[in-house]
Parts: C-alpha cells; structure tokens; sequence
C-alpha cells in the first residue's frame, strides 16, 4: 500500500451523525478530519474566495477549525459525499476526455484491429493520440492540437466513495477508468476557475464502444464516482498509484497507474482551452469535473468484471482510496414519449 503524501491540503465533503453537512481538511496523519467552522461545503469555500480575492489554499488555511475526527469511522459509515457538488446538480457538469495515456490509446486502438483484424489501418484513436504526442503541449501562450472530449452526465451521475456504482440492464458490460479530475466553477465574469483536483473512476462500458467507435457517447452515460479527497493547489507533474478489482474478498486484477503531466500527451491547460473555449461551459455559478483519462484499464488486460467486484483506486497523492461496488441496476424496460 502506498503511503500517504504529507504537506499538501485535502478536503472532504462528509455528514455527521445527525445529517449535518460538513467541510474539512485532512489531518496531516491522514487519518483524522478537522472541519473548518462557519462553512458546511466546498462551494460555499469557492464562493468566499472569489467574494474575496483571497487564493482558495489561503482561505482554507485561515478559517478555524473544529475538534478532529476520526477518519475511518465516517468512511465505513458511508457519510463521506463527492468532494464538490452543486445545489442545483444540473449546474454540475460531468465530462472528460480520452487517449491522453498510452494505455488508453493501446487499449482503444485494440479495439479496432480486433473488429477490422490486425492488418486494418491505423486506427483513429491511434491518431488522435500521436495528434496530442506531436502539438498536445504548445508552448506558454500557445494553443495546442484539439483532444477528444466527452459528455459524461451533470451532478445527479456522481456517486461518492463507498457507494455502489449501477450496471444498467441494457449495459453490455461496466468496468472502471481510473482517472484525474479537474474540478471547476465559473466566476460572475464568466472566467473558469480551478478548484483542485481528485481521483475519479470513469465507470465505462467497453463493449458496447467496441462495437462501433460511434457508440463512445453511450457507453460514457453511467454514473461514475470521484474522491474520496479534493486536492488543492497544483497537480504534481508524476501521479502514481494503483487500481484494483477485488472479487468476494480476493484481488483479481492489480496494476499501477501513472499520470499527472509527466505522462500525457497533452498538458493540462491545453484540456483546459478546449473544454472551456465553448461558451456555453462558462456560464457563471456552473460547477465542472473533467476527467483527464486513463492510463490502466482492468479490459485492456482482458478482464471480465462481474456484477459485486469492488473498484479500488489509490495514489499517495491523494490520500484514501475511492472505492465502490458495481451493483446490477433495474432490467431496461421501453421508455416512451407522451403528447402533451
């Protein structure tokens, strides 16, 4: 298991006993939570710090804060939330983009040669990847080669740690992408704003994208889960960690992961320029998450995820695993539109 980075503030979202919301920063032990007075969410944070011209890691660390507690035992009560949410959850938008890693770009393009066999031309996740290895990192005050993007869903898709993740009854199958997240909120001028960053589990399904590059869309509508903790300030330039499936107590599937800058074919910022460049992302008040991609993925290694496997994802950098279960939703049934 790896240990935990110290140094750097962290944020959890979680409930009391009593349903009481609140925020707090994460001890440097990584082992209790000290919630800071006078503030019940992440967003209400941003908002103050915008209010006040005063960096968000400057505000936090000036607020007072409550007795600690102990970590675990909010965990295993199942009260820790996502890391950020809105109170209008529409005003949260879920998206992402892919082939930002060689192992997305690897498994992606398999994909294609196991349809079109292995003498098919190149595929276009191939290009779009070496696109982002060639101009995915311009220089400062540049604009680099366009990504690919993704809608994912808003803030009612969003599952906290510990909670089940849904298999759909007209999924072909539900397996996990461990990811960085960006969290956002857009200010009265309409300029994005970064909040900080989490882990994220961009719970996909593979097969039903395999089957045609056009299905991306549909197999990217699931819930998906992020935190445990939100990490302020910068993002390190090397992430590692590690992913997990765990069936009936047993691992099944362990592999580490590496990410942040270092190991994507694109920087930050240029993600950044193509997500927020649409005018319609930068409507003020709206929160975001953006998925930056994967670099390990349990189907790249051929394996079959079963309804009950536990998803882990952990990285030093951020503090508790995410965790969560993937449970078989309700059998699709017809869905039909009535005139008014």
């Amino acid at each position: 298991m790896h240990g935990v980075e110290t140094g750097r503030t962290r944020l959890v979202q979680f409930k009391t006993e009593a349903g009481e919301r609140k925020v707090a920063v994460v001890g440097a032990d990584g082992e209790t939570l000290l919630p800071i007075q006078g503030f019940s969410t992440v967003h209400e944070l941003a908002l103050r710090s915008m209010e006040t011209g005063t960096a968000l890691e400057a505000l936090v660390a000036s607020l007072p804060r409550e007795a600690a507690i102990d970590y675990d035992t909010v965990l295993i009560a199942g009260r820790v939330l996502p890391p950020l949410d809105h109170p209008e959850p529409a005003r949260f938008l879920i998206t992402g983009t892919g082939l930002t890693h060689t192992g997305s770009a690897t498994a992606r393009n398999r994909m294609h040669t196991d349809t079109h066999g292995p003498d098919a031309i190149e595929s276009d996740s191939m290009k779009i990847y070496r696109m982002g290895l060639d101009g995915g990192k311009p220089a400062e005050g540049a604009i680099g080669i366009q990504p690919e993007w993704f809608f994912k869903g808003v803030g009612t898709c969003v599952v906290p740690t510990g909670a089940p993740l849904d298999l759909p009854g007209f999924a072909l199958a539900g397996a996990e992408e461990a990811e960085i997240v960006g969290l956002y909120i857009v200010d009265e001028a309409g300029q994005p704003r970064r909040i900080g960053f989490t882990l994220g589990n961009d719970f996909s399904d593979h097969i039903t994208e395999g089957k045609n590059y056009l299905y991306l869309a549909h197999s990217k509508l699931r819930e998906c889960s992020l935190g445990p903790e939100l990490l302020l300030g910068e993002l390190p330039q090397e992430v590692s960690g590690n992913v997990r499936i765990i069936r009936d107590g047993e691992v099944v599937w362990d592999e580490p992961f590496l990410s942040g800058e270092s190991h994507m074919s694109h920087s930050i910022g240029n993600l950044e320029h193509y997500h927020f460049r649409y005018p319609m992302f930068r409507r003020p008040g709206d929160l975001h998450a953006y998925f930056f991609g994967a670099d390990a993925m349990s189907y790249a290694s051929n394996v079959k995820t079963e309804v009950n496997d536990e998803f882990e994802i952990v990285s030093p950098t951020f503090g508790k695993p995410l965790r969560n279960r993937m449970v078989a939703g309700p059998e699709e049934t017809l869905f039909t539109v009535t005139p008014l």
